[in-house]
């Protein structure tokens, strides 16, 4: 009787991503009778949801995998898959992988979403208290080397403690929930926005409400951060008219996905001065293409969709995840982080 097979495919390009041989180890290790594991040694692209140019050797060994385990799954692949039952993606986001031919399957999707909230969820504090303490003019000037303390405190480098903000999270998930633990323990007081509030409060939240609510409660915000997933519903949310009603010194940080905001909106409110500034760790394109405004505003702090860099602790893990899910698997248990393919996430 031919064996079960799980494939995994994580060497990404991007070091702090690329399957490290321990883990690798692991895995094999933890092969139950039956089962055999193979590890994709080719290189993989672990940004955004994973590889669009799947290698030879992934082409190879899917034709007969039960269980793939990668940073999402290109549409070649699938189309290559015979006998695939479940796919786990090590990224968080699987927008991509919700072509036709995936919705109308029965193949079990998760993802490692829950995996990324503690180092995205510390990226985005980071962001808010640079401009909450004004360290952009302060890097300012330094690199003229003016000491020029009186500025501080003033319109051109306002100062504000996090305890006296409103800060509005919108997607109150894995990583939405970590990123609201973190302010209300520093004193904001944070509201969430959640597809269904009835799933109850998470730590950290003061309260959650429903999407409907995004509107009435956007001129309050004084932080606002959007850690939703890419859907149909999400496109484009943070539009010019949303932008126009951020109360004046708002904080916007975007660690979703570009697509979520109005770029030229955004870039419009920034430079007219209503807002303090935008922390912003995705884009529409990626990379960022060289002639975009948003390269050359100072109240722009722009990292390379790197706030889920974590390589010690994100290995452990999603090591313990996609375990106990295989685990759970060949019990016939319900999935954690089991995606719904209808809400996109």
């Amino acid at each position: 009787m031919p064996s079960r097979k799980l494939v995994v495919d994580l060497r990404s390009r991007t070091p702090a991503f690329r399957l490290p041989d321990h883990v690798a180890e692991q895995f094999l290790e933890s092969t139950p009778s039956g089962w055999t594991t193979e590890i994709v040694q080719a290189d993989t692209e672990s940004s955004g949801d994973g590889s669009r140019t799947p290698s030879d050797e992934a082409f190879r060994a899917i034709v007969d995998a039960e269980i793939y385990l990668a940073f999402g799954m290109p549409r070649a692949l699938w189309e290559s898959a015979k006998q695939l039952r479940w796919i786990h993606s090590a990224s968080a986001g699987v927008a991509s992988l919700l072509f036709p031919e995936m919705l109308a399957s029965d193949i079990a999707l998760t993802n490692s979403a829950g995996t990324y909230g503690p180092p995205i969820a510390e990226h985005v504090v980071a962001g808010v208290m640079y401009f909450l303490r004004s360290f952009d003019v302060a890097g300012t000037l330094q690199r003229h080397a003016e000491w020029n303390s009186a500025v501080f405190g003033t319109n051109a480098a306002p100062i504000r403690e996090v305890s006296e903000c409103r800060v509005l999270v919108v997607g109150a998930g894995g990583i939405g929930s970590e990123v609201a633990r973190r302010f209300s323990a520093l004193g904001a007081t944070v509201t969430g926005i959640r597809r269904n509030p009835a799933k109850g409060i998470p730590p950290g939240f003061a309260r959650v409400v429903g999407p409907s609510a995004l509107d009435a409660e956007i001129p309050s915000a004084d932080v606002l951060v959007l850690a939703t997933p890419l859907t149909a519903e999400t496109q484009a949310m943070l539009t010019a008219e949303r932008i126009a009603r951020l109360p004046a010194g708002a904080i916007v940080s975007n660690i979703g996905r570009g697509a979520l905001v109005d770029e030229p909106a955004l870039v419009a409110a920034l430079k007219s001065g209503n807002l303090r500034g935008a922390a912003l760790d995705v884009f529409a394109r990626e990379p960022l293409a060289s002639d975009s405004p948003l390269w050359h505003l100072p109240q722009v702090l722009h990292t390379p969709h790197v706030s889920g860099d974590s390589p010690r602790l994100f290995w452990g893990r999603l090591s313990a995840l996609f375990l106990e899910n295989w685990t759970r698997y060949r019990a016939g248990e319900p999935l954690r982080n089991l995606v719904d393919k209808t809400a996109g996430y």
